[in-house]
C-alpha cells in the first residue's frame, strides 16, 4: 500500500512532502512519545501521532519513515511543514482520532510491531 491510498481512505490532507505520496507503507506505529517511536518504529512505517512540531519530522527522517499522520484536527506549525518539505517526508493531517486512524490502517492490512 502507498501513502496516496491512505490519504484517500483517511480523507487526509497532505500538508507537506506531496512529492513522496507514492512511498510504500511497510507497517505502522502510533505513539506521542518521541523516544518510544525512535526505539520501536521501523523504516518504512507510517507514524500516527497528535504532535505537530518539527521534532516529528526529525524523528521520521532519522528512521526513514514513509509518512507521519497527525490525527485529531491537530495542525502542524509552519516550521514542521517547512522541515517536512525540505526532508521530503509526507506529513498528513486528518480530523479522525488516533484510534480511528489506527483502526482504518489495520483494517487495510497495515500491521504494527
Amino acid at each position: 500500500m502507498i501513502i496516496q491510498e491512505m490519504v484517500d481512505i483517511l480523507q487526509a490532507e497532505v500538508v507537506a512532502g506531496a512529492t513522496k505520496v507514492d512511498n510504500v507503507i511497510n507497517g505502522g506505529y502510533a505513539s506521542d512519545l518521541l523516544s518510544n517511536v525512535m526505539s520501536q518504529a521501523k523504516t518504512g512505517d507510517i507514524w500516527v501521532t497528535m504532535h505537530a512540531h518539527q521534532n516529528i519530522v526529525a524523528v521520521a527522517s532519522l528512521l526513514g519513515l514513509s509518512a507521519v499522520i497527525i490525527a485529531g484536527h491537530v495542525q502542524p506549525d509552519k516550521e514542521a511543514i517547512n522541515k517536512a518539505d525540505a526532508e521530503e517526508i509526507p506529513l498528513l493531517t486528518t480530523a479522525l482520532s488516533v484510534f480511528e486512524v489506527v483502526g482504518l490502517l489495520y483494517s487495510k492490512g497495515v500491521k504494527g510491531v
